[in-house]
């Protein structure tokens, strides 16, 4: 079986690929939402001043707002329909995960299969939906509050810019839904990633432009993409990187026969967390400075104005506090999507086990060694990927986009996406020799 496997993967090429009708209609489904997501980050909001909206906002580029906009793919940064992102879906799926973690009821609920999948996502709407009201209409608020930003502020104007934005994120929520189901990859994930791709050009102009002007040498610029080169390296490598732990099954009797025991292996993620860790850490250390800015308040005092210097964007504390914010939530975020006491009770189940441990408890427990073990390895790995673009951000003043979260959810999409693709691929050719078998064996029978 294996072998067979490995024959089908290494006979992919173009010409399998143009004959996988399917796969072809799911990529350009796929484009053509996407394309569909992008047409809408350039539609404003009506009654917005966009002159004073940009000179407002270029004051606030590098914080929180900043990390928003790269999420939102500039709709933000333009003030448009889908200015609110996908963001408050993804804050909704982040609380619900946490409350099947706590709540013994939804956590009943997540082990009915299917069926409670089906009530856990939806439950996950309504809390988009709320999330996305009380953001919506903090942004009318706050752009009301502006300097010149609205044209005819008032009630109308908030009701519309709610309506507005809510309706753009639960579109794009509706919209990823469809790539998973009918296009190919992660729906959620490809529009972040294609909102980040979309910022990139101007990125590596503006990087190419520093250059051209002198500020930046060539050296450095040189040294930049090198730099850029190693962290996709490293980040391909470690998102690729697990720990298998063998897992066997017991010789079993039907009948007079016996059978012999199968292995497998368990796979444990070196980075389970995935990308959560520094969205959540950069999130909550930009918030600060970020209403700072926009509260513009000459009395505060000199202990908040110390401690705000010493948080800003590339200072000490800054990239400490950081650190240990990441390797925090990698944590956390990791035993809240993995429970090991529920993987040694499925392995229980069917009759798997560790070699060298009891089903049960003692297995659980040495999943948990092994998983804390690794995800220190992990919280490294995103803590060096993340904090040396900041050090080269803080030092040469390159833009936003090419952030080490930035870099690491663009690969790791594309990996995820390559690896749909290829699967796609394989059961094709595979439907096909079992095509090819039958009509032999149909020729031979006649």
């Amino acid at each position: 079986m294996a072998s067979a496997a490995e024959q089908l993967a290494s006979n992919l090429n173009f010409s399998a690929f143009a004959k996988a009708e399917d796969l072809k209609k799911r990529i350009w489904f796929t484009i053509g939402a996407l394309l569909v997501y992008r047409l809408g980050t350039y539609i404003p909001l009506p009654g917005i001043n966009p002159d004073a909206f940009a000179q407002a906002f270029s004051s606030q580029s590098k914080g929180v707002l900043g990390m928003f906009n790269m999420f939102a793919g500039g709709a933000v940064q333009r003030m448009a329909i889908f200015a609110l992102g996908i963001m408050p879906y993804i804050s909704a799926s982040i609380i619900m995960q946490l409350m099947t973690s706590v709540i013994p009821s939804l956590e009943a609920l997540k082990k009915e299969g299917e069926q409670g999948r089906k009530v856990i996502n939806q439950y996950t709407r309504y809390g988009t939906v709320l999330l996305a009201l009380v953001q919506a209409y903090g942004i009318s608020v706050g752009l009301e509050g502006g300097n010149g930003i609205v044209s005819d502020p008032g009630m109308f104007f908030r009701i519309s810019t709610v309506v507005t934005l809510v309706g753009g994120t639960m579109f794009l929520m509706w919209l990823g839904e469809q790539i998973t189901a009918r296009g190919i990859g992660n729906g959620i994930s490809l529009i972040i990633f294609s909102g980040i791709v979309a910022g990139l050009p101007h990125a590596i102009s503006g990087t190419l432009e520093l250059g051209r002007t002198g500020a930046l040498s060539t050296g450095l610029i040189l040294a930049i993409i090198v730099l850029a080169v190693v962290v996709i390296a490293l980040i391909v490598f470690f998102e690729r990187a697990q720990r298998r732990l063998l897992i066997q099954y017991p010789k079993r009797q039907v009948g007079n026969r016996m059978f012999q025991g199968d292995t497998s292996h368990l796979p444990l993620k070196l980075n389970t967390s995935g990308v959560i860790p520094p969205i959540f850490a950069s999130s909550l250390l930009l918030l600060p400075a970020t209403v700072a800015g926009f509260s513009q308040t000459a009395n505060m005092p000199a202990w908040a104005s110390t401690i705000l210097a010493a948080l800003g964007h590339g200072q000490p504390l800054y990239m400490a506090f950081y650190a240990a914010m990441i390797a925090f939530f990698a944590f956390f975020y990791t035993a809240i999507v993995f429970n090991p006491k529920d993987t040694a009770d499925q392995l229980k189940k069917h009759s798997g086990f560790i070699p060298g441990y009891r089903p049960g408890e003692r297995t659980a427990d040495y999943i948990d060694y092994v998983l804390t073990r690794i995800t220190v390895v992990g919280a490294i790995y995103l803590v060096l990927v993340c904090l040396l673009p900041e050090f080269l951000i803080s030092a040469t003043g390159v833009p936003f986009y090419l952030g080490g979260t930035s870099l690491l959810i663009v690969v790791s999409v594309t990996l995820d996406t390559v690896a749909q693709i290829q699967g796609h691929l394989i059961a094709h050719q595979y439907e096909g020799l079992i095509k090819k078998s039958k009509l032999r064996g149909g020729k031979k029978a006649r």
